[in-house]
């Protein structure tokens, strides 16, 4: 019970932060936007898709997964900025729960993403997408997952390195290889057999397929399962690393 209390205090206050300036949502949403609006139509052609529904189907679940990739990895910097300003430091003198910090913070950014993820769906709907709304929410489900799971990861390396100029690279590192080998953007049925085969240990590839499968109704592909699972297990793993550097970092 305290730790949901504390957890919903954490998330408040970083609600409210993040609603003093709502810029960032839509600075966030930006960038996917233009992909949706400038590189979807080329689709088309190029995956040989029956009509432009069909090709947003492929490509708008990998924007939504990059989305909450992204959007996940980079949230350690504003950690980064509290701990130079005390705010950290001073959550050494409360009773509040140290997993709360983590999970305060997390759920929040899980927040953002949807509110970005449904103004791209709905975007999506001008250009024909169709999705039913049950398979729509388990792939949210798999999106909160990913971003809890990112955004976790985030903050534990930020407590870490303690400095923008380390974090920068090493996430951009870990990031790079992640987008190319996770089919975001085109799907890995036209990649080499080789390049698929080190796919199969991506993670994300799994969340991709499996999201790609519920905008396409087939909520039965093992894909989706399979997906939720292993995002389920890696969110789980990363809440409980990131927790323990804060509970090193706050004593």
């Amino acid at each position: 019970m305290k730790l949901a209390r504390d957890t919903w205090l954490i998330f408040q206050r970083q609600l409210h932060l993040l609603l003093r300036n709502p810029v960032w949502v839509f600075v966030g949403v930006f960038q996917p936007v233009m992909y949706l609006l400038l590189f979807a139509p080329l689709l088309k052609p190029a995956l040989n898709a029956p009509t432009q529904a069909e090709a947003y189907k492929i490509f708008v679940p990998g924007l939504l997964v990059l989305l909450a990739i992204f959007g996940g990895l980079f949230q350690g910097f504003g950690l980064i900025a509290e701990l130079r300003a005390g705010v950290i430091e001073r959550s050494r003198v409360t009773p509040v729960s140290r997993l709360a910090l983590l999970l305060g913070r997390s759920l929040r950014d899980v927040v953002s993403l949807l509110v970005q993820a449904v103004i791209i769906t709905l975007l999506a709907l001008l250009f024909d997408l169709r999705v039913f709304i049950g398979d729509l929410l388990l792939a949210y489900l798999m999106l909160a997952l990913i971003a809890l799971m990112t955004s976790a990861v985030s903050y534990g390396v930020a407590l870490k390195v303690k400095s923008e100029d380390a974090l920068a690279p090493l996430m951009n590192t870990v990031a790079q290889p992640v987008l190319l080998l996770s089919g975001i953007l085109l799907p890995l049925a036209f990649a080499p057999g080789w390049l698929q085969g080190i796919a199969k240990w991506n993670p994300f590839s799994w969340a991709v397929d499996g999201t790609r499968a519920l905008f396409s109704g087939d909520i039965g592909n093992d894909r989706v399962w399979q997906g939720l699972t292993i995002i389920a297990i890696l969110a789980a793993a990363g809440v409980y690393w990131a927790a323990r550097q804060f509970a090193r970092s706050v004593r």
